[in-house]
């Protein structure tokens, strides 16, 4: 495809005065003189035989023709610079996209990820965070990290740990638990899988209740965390991921008994060649995870 000459410098100055709605502050930003700005962008307007604004007394109102044309111009700029971060002393920075289910990405993955940028400054991280369902090859990940049996279609799995579930309360709700039994009777949080609390009461020696008070069901146990924090019940979750409540005191674990339903897995699609920053990102989870083992 031959391109014909792009005017960058006025779409530029367009690109931004949309921004701001301003001559001024868009001269500001990109360190010219409004005048330039208006100049760049009458010119601009000239060539395309469209107003792209119109000037009012305090500021500019976008014209149709430049709301057409303002997104294209805001991605095409936005990745443009996103190229010229990667590149930086000579070196290209890599971009590592990882999906992490939300529990592990702020029990686990958060506080250590300094560590990573540290021992890997020319890897930029990109972390989105989900509630255990995802997309990878959709969403382009390079990495989804979740929770589950291992087993996902057309992945790779490495197992990272397993996360048993134990109920975890306020100190105030504690106080009334005195036996597992005591469960019965209270409102009960649990995620989307319906089997958590009887398999757990089982494990506890409870006899099956006639009836259990679900209490509300969460997609996410981050918020069904947040749900037990304002003492509107008892949560079944993972202690380990939750170790900052715990040892502050603002959680706390009123029985010892726990149940295994999964573990965390490190994921990536078996069409998707490992790249470099995939490469040490997985030899980096695994020196994190033999380091908690010694």
């Amino acid at each position: 495809m031959v391109r014909q000459f792009l005017p960058l410098n006025g779409l530029r100055a367009f690109e931004a005065s949309a921004r701001h709605l301003s001559f001024t502050r868009a001269a500001i930003e990109l360190c010219v003189t409004q005048a330039a700005v208006s100049q760049q962008v009458k010119s601009l307007e000239k060539r395309l035989g469209a107003a792209l604004f119109q000037r009012l007394p305090r500021g500019l109102k976008i014209t149709a023709e430049g709301e057409a044309l303002l997104p294209t111009l805001t991605n095409s700029f936005d990745q443009m610079a996103i190229t010229l971060d990667r590149i930086e002393a000579g070196q290209v920075r890599e971009l590592l996209f990882l999906g992490v289910v939300g529990t592990f990405a702020v029990g686990w993955l958060l506080p250590r990820l300094s560590d990573f940028r540290q021992q890997h400054p020319f890897i930029d991280v990109r972390v989105s965070t989900n509630n255990n369902r995802v997309d990878m090859a959709a969403e382009g990940l390079d990495f989804a990290i979740r929770f589950g049996s291992g087993s996902w279609h057309g992945t790779e799995a490495l197992r990272l740990f397993d996360a048993p579930l134990s109920p975890l309360c306020t100190p105030k709700l504690a106080e009334r638990l005195r036996s597992p039994a005591d469960l019965v009777e209270a409102t009960l949080l649990r995620s989307y899988r319906a089997d958590e609390w009887s398999t757990w009461f089982a494990a506890a020696n409870v006899p099956p209740a006639a009836q259990i008070n679900a209490g509300i069901v969460f997609d996410s146990s981050l918020a069904m965390m947040e749900a037990a924090l304002q003492g509107l019940g008892i949560a079944l979750a993972p202690p380990s991921m939750f170790s900052r409540h715990l040892s502050s005191g603002a959680i706390r674990q009123p029985f010892p008994t726990t149940i295994s339903l999964g573990s965390y897995w490190l994921t990536r699609l078996q069409s998707r060649p490992p790249t470099a920053a995939m490469l040490a990102f997985s030899d980096w989870v695994t020196s994190q995870m033999s380091s908690a083992s010694q």
